[in-house]
């Protein structure tokens, strides 16, 4: 950053020199963010149009503007709608002349259920919160891009996230927005225009009326305000397009998880009653999970030849049919409409065709009663829902099932698209979709039955370049769709959205004519019946459909960072926890389908007074590897846990990386693993038992009765590996003692050591479990914690292997392998070895677990975790070999001597990263 613009000032975040704009700032969060900003020598364009809450006969705009002069901040006030966002950047300018910054923060609720709801209070919140977003980055977007430099955070919601009961329109926006934000931050990217998302959970007067001042006193806005503070930072160069919950000092990101998902084979028999029968599946997050970023994430083509080469698909135990159901389908004139309402007619259904075009929806009610169906006609445009749902009843005096399908493209990059354009795809698209589920829901819930498929995209779920408006509305749609099969499931109203990948009219316009003619509409309609079959027991669902191939997707929230509330939070502690509020790590992630879980973080993080691990200026203070006192421990025990036990430093380089890739098997000729200028260059995953070794392998174990170092046996080894392995450096190893068991006549002790980098975060955690024979008898704890993969049996499965590996040993291999830090004279003295009952210096345990993480790395890839217990000796020169069973990102495995069918290493598993 230059002078000008410094991003960081005596080791603090700065905004010196950056103007920012912020709507809907005069109170509570909004004002937050000005505050926040002015401390660190931003301009603030403050826009608030209401009354302040300390002064209701003054604007709210001026009372924060005069508070921050007073303060010695630099800030203008505005008073314009942010529908008008022009004249508030065009404000910016003219005072300031540039905009650095935009907080998209404005927005007001008019909170009904879909049966009581107005257009008013739906265009109303549509108006605020998707449009004054859009106008306003649209005006700033030319100067954010010709400073090669801007920053836009928009503001979405829980509500929108996961739906909410009476706040359909406010849903809608709010993951309106999310979607907004990626396809801004797909455009912006290379003009250094980062935009992101964020859902907070602040206090407010809405919140004021529902919970106790207690409680809000730890939702205050300046809990949010300092991740909003980072992501605006010229520190900020890293996260784009992304969206993050946060409230009380916790925050967390999200990410959109899908399913491995069924490739269904592409003819007659892929019908719904096949989707039914394999609804499960489709709906398995378990087996090979997928975490798509963008549209290209999906390979449609090999889905379209995996349906063509599929067995005929399974029908189940009953057939879908709609004799007497009435489904009305919009855009049905042609494309996927047409697909939907060919099947639905031919599966017994009245079918009503809603088109803009009269003729193209003759055309489908002519080809429907040719074949033996029932059809009628709904013309015009969905935004006109009342008198298509009208067209419906008149015609079959009923409705049942709606599929809302219309839709336009209009697409333009961000900087080109029109306000017309804008505006139609999000009439059509989303005011549609809600103008034909409202005048439906009161029949529906009159009846108790309905089923509603609204249509999204890869778009509204990803993003992508130059769709804005396109990706807003199919955002949108998800949100209302969320909502609807809230408020509708005691009616027995189920609904669902699905994102279709099809050659249509409206594709046809961007994709070459032979993908087209490759994904038929056909392939899609058999998901779209099952879901609107009284069969169908699954509602607020998203499935992305393509070309024989169903999918689930789901939101995913990763672990997160609680912040205490012991000391004032800072933009900087958020820089240096950035990292874990991104951890997606399985162990620590989440999968919250409701505001009631997305809360339940936030809510625990209330009155967290812990310490931070984070000193002044942000640098990890290290700490140790945490607190494992226990109750139920003798008193030697819990005096031994008590005892400060002293950090050690591991220093190494790229030839110890080398000397111990060598130890564990690696060959010359595997560059990878041998040549530190090879591209690929990489420590085997194991290599993280060595830094901790010996400052874990001197953790005092003479509380212990009768005691001897010579009676201690290496029983079991679990290590995680939380961050990618650095090929040289500096780490630092923090042990514990974690846990001590009485086994009678010997005794079990688990130590944990974390093994942190210089800037605080755990690279390494090693679980080593030694057994210490003749030191039982202490009246200890028999039974251990589960500690979770590090306890796990690891049973391998009643099937054959699914691989083998073997790796002969050489008889040099513990000379070798002790070069890495363990000089045991066990492994390497004959006389010593006799002393132990061994006719030879024996393989070191942890060289077996080595050599068998080094055969499952090239075999299955990249690793997260390695856990085995020592169950046998390999002699030097003997064969290793290694048993592996699959299970989703687990491979069981079990390591053998060859020579002697003896296992040497069992209970066994990794975990593929």
């Amino acid at each position: 950053m230059s002078d000008e613009f410094p991003s960081l000032v005596n080791g603090k975040i700065s905004l010196k020199g950056r103007v920012a704009v912020i709507t809907g700032a005069g109170n509570g969060i909004g004002r937050a963010y000005a505050n926040a900003f002015a401390a660190l020598g931003a301009k603030v364009v403050i826009n608030d149009l209401g009354p302040s809450v300390e002064d209701k006969s003054r604007n709210a705009a001026d009372v924060a503007v005069e508070a921050i002069k007073k303060a010695g901040g630099e800030a203008i006030a505005n008073k314009d709608s942010n529908v008008d966002g022009h004249k508030i950047i065009k404000q910016a300018i003219d005072t300031y002349g540039r905009v650095d910054i935009l907080i998209n923060n404005a927005g007001i609720l008019r909170d009904k259920s879909m049966k009581s709801m107005t257009d008013k209070e739906w265009d109303a919140i549509t108006a605020v919160h998707i449009t004054g977003s859009y106008v306003c980055s649209k005006a700033a977007w030319p100067h954010m891009r010709k400073q090669k430099y801007g920053r836009i955070i928009n503001i979405a919601s829980a509500a929108g996230i996961y739906g909410n009961f009476g706040q359909a329109n406010y849903s809608a926006a709010k993951l309106g927005m999310n979607s907004f934000t990626r396809t801004l931050a797909i455009e912006g990217a290379k003009y250094n225009i980062l935009v992101n998302a964020i859902a907070p959970v602040a206090a407010s007067q809405m919140l004021a009326s529902v919970m106790p001042p207690e409680v809000l006193e730890n939702l205050k806005p300046e809990f949010i305000s300092p991740l909003v503070t980072y992501l605006v930072s010229g520190e900020n160069t890293e996260y784009n397009g992304q969206l993050i919950e946060c409230g009380a000092g916790f925050m967390a990101a999200l990410r959109r998880q899908r399913s491995h998902g069924v490739v269904f084979r592409a003819d007659d028999t892929f019908t719904p009653s096949a989707v039914r029968a394999r609804i499960d599946d489709i709906l398995n997050f378990d087996e090979k999970p997928e975490y798509p970023e963008k549209i290209t994430d999906a390979n449609h083509l090999e889905f379209l030849e995996r349906a063509k080469e599929a067995k005929p698909n399974d029908q189940g135990d009953k057939e879908i049919r709609f004799d007497g159901q009435t489904v009305l389908i919009t855009g049905a004139g042609a494309g996927l409409g047409k697909a939907y309402a060919l099947l639905f007619a031919k599966l017994g259904a009245n079918v009503v065709v809603n088109d803009f075009s009269e003729k193209a929806a003759n055309a489908v009610i002519d080809e429907i009663k040719k074949a033996g169906g029932k059809a009628a006609a709904a013309i015009g445009s969905v935004e006109d829902g009342e008198k298509i749902v009208q067209a419906a009843v008149d015609a079959f005096g009923g409705l049942h099932v709606i599929v809302n399908n219309a839709g336009i493209l209009r697409d333009k990059s961000f900087a080109s698209v029109t306000d017309e354009e804008w505006h139609a795809v999000i009439n059509v698209h989303l005011r549609g979709t809600y103008k034909v589920c409202k005048a439906a829901w009161p029949i529906f819930q009159q009846q108790k039955f309905g089923r509603i498929i609204n249509t999204t995209s890869a778009v509204g779920l990803y993003g992508n370049f130059g769709q804005a408006n396109y990706s807003t509305a199919k955002g949108a749609v998800i949100g209302l769709t969320q909502t609807l099969a809230i408020e509708g499931q005691k009616y027995n109203i189920l609904a669902n959205v699905i994102a279709p990948n099809a050659g249509t009219a409206m594709t046809a316009t961007i994709w070459p004519q032979e993908m087209v003619d490759a994904f038929k509409p056909a392939y899609v309609a058999p998901a779209v019946a099952f879901l609107g079959s009284k069969e169908c027991e699954v509602t607020k669902g998203i499935f992305e459909v393509s070309g024989g191939w169903v999918a689930a997707v789901r939101w995913q929230r990763a672990g997160g960072h609680s912040f205490s509330h012991a000391k004032t939070l800072q933009p900087e502690h958020v820089k240096n926890r950035i990292a874990k509020i991104f951890d997606f790590d399985e162990e620590r992630a989440i999968y919250p389908a409701d505001n009631q879980e997305s809360l339940n973080d936030i809510m625990s993080n209330i009155g967290n007074d812990a310490e931070e691990e984070e000193e002044e200026g942000g640098s990890s203070a290290g700490g140790d590897a945490g607190d494992y006192s226990d109750s139920e421990d003798p008193e030697l025990v819990k005096e031994a846990k008590k005892q400060k036990v002293e950090s050690g430093e591991f220093s190494y380089s790229e030839r110890d990386v080398i000397l111990y890739n060598l130890g564990v098997g690696a060959q010359a000729k595997e560059l990878q693993y041998t040549f530190e200028q090879d591209d690929d260059f990489q420590a085997v995953p194991s290599f993280g038992v060595v830094p901790q070794f010996i400052t874990s392998s001197s953790l005092p174990l003479d509380f212990l009765p009768n005691f001897s170092p010579m009676m201690l046996l290496h029983g079991e080894q679990y290590l995680k590996i939380h961050k990618d392995i650095p090929t040289s450096g500096t780490l630092t190893n923090y042990p514990a003692l974690a846990e001590v068991l009485d086994k009678g006549k010997a005794a079990a002790v688990r130590s944990i050591t974390l093994t942190k980098d210089s800037s605080g975060d755990v690279v390494f955690e090693n679980h080593s479990v030694v057994f210490i024979r003749g030191s039982g008898g202490f009246e200890g704890k028999k039974t251990g914690k589960d500690w979770g993969e590090a306890t796990a049996a690891n049973k391998p499965p009643s099937r054959k292997p699914d691989w083998v590996g073997t790796y002969k040993t050489s008889v040099d291999q513990a000379a070798l392998y002790r070069l890495s830090g363990d000089y045991n004279p066990l492994h390497i003295d004959p006389s010593f070895a006799s002393v132990g009952g061994f006719e030879a210096p024996i393989l070191h345990g942890l060289c077996s677990y080595g050599i068998s993480t080094y055969l499952l790395h090239k075999e299955f890839g990249k690793i997260s975790s390695i856990k085995a217990r020592f169950q046998g000796v390999v002699m030097p020169g003997q064969t290793i070999e290694v048993r592996a069973w699959k299970e989703d990102k687990k491979v069981i495995f079990e390591s053998w001597v060859k020579d002697t069918n003896k296992i040497a290493l069992g209970a066994a598993a990794i975990t593929l990263a």
